[in-house]
């Protein structure tokens, strides 16, 4: 079973890569053989978080497929109410997890503003999502340190970045590899032998990534069956608060 933690809804304004509708994500994932798909809004990335996370609610509330991942602020300003607040409307909207995009929201993930949600969040049992261009690798590790119940999956790789990722890995027990665009060659498999298949979590990045990569880059590794099944989504089922499950 492929559970895809990295997928959007919403019109993408950038380029052309679809409506974002339920309708094309659906049937996407049907295409890919993906049997569920937490789901973020593209208005909660590129506009305003709060608004964002409520229309993804509404969306998503007749479909089982489809589970809703939040995106954070720092509670410093209000905007998504303070992190008790935050995380209570999540739980009750069922929200299986958190994004994060500092660098594109002009915080420090890692600093003091962010403490508290992340803390929040923590204690939720809500692993939190965050790409790599997003955030420094000792920022990164400063976080899953400062917070070692919150498991962090790190995503969009892209080439070259396994040397940076490894020490990290290494170090902590709470940071996991997103799938998506993950471009090393070979680098699924290496990881796989070195920190175990339960430190990768499958996701595609769709609609903004062809999710034909990760599925192929999965299907075609050079990997046992169980491998395989744990990254396909047992990793992520594993992170997910156990009423998510």
């Amino acid at each position: 079973m492929l559970i895809d933690a990295d997928a959007m809804l919403g019109r993408y304004p950038r380029r052309d890569v679809g409506t974002g509708s339920i309708t094309e994500a659906l049937a996407r994932m049907d295409r890919f053989g993906i049997a569920e798909a937490m789901v973020s809004h593209t208005l909660s990335w590129l506009h305003d978080p709060a608004t964002g996370n409520r229309e993804l609610l509404d969306l998503v509330a007749d479909e089982p497929r489809l589970h809703p991942c939040w995106v954070m602020l720092p509670d410093t300003c209000g905007e998504t109410g303070t992190a008790a607040e935050f995380v209570a409307a999540a739980l009750d909207g069922g929200v299986r997890a958190v994004r994060a995009y500092p660098a594109d929201h002009g915080y420090d993930l890692a600093g003091r503003d962010a403490a508290a949600m992340l803390g929040a969040i923590a204690e939720a049992g809500l692993p939190l999502l965050v790409d790599a261009p997003q955030l420094g690798w000792p920022a990164l590790e400063s976080v899953a340190a400062r917070h070692p119940g919150l498991p962090v999956v790190i995503g969009g790789l892209g080439y070259r970045l396994l040397r940076q990722a490894a020490g990290v890995l290494a170090r902590t027990d709470n940071v996991y590899i997103g799938l998506a665009n993950l471009s090393s060659h070979c680098g699924l498999e290496w990881l796989v032998e070195r920190y175990g298949a339960d430190r990768v979590v499958f996701g595609t990045g769709a609609p903004l990534r062809d999710p034909a990569e990760a599925v192929t880059r999965l299907m075609w590794a050079e990997l046992d069956d169980d491998a395989v099944a744990t990254i396909g989504s047992g990793t992520l089922l594993g992170l997910l608060p156990l009423a998510a499950r």
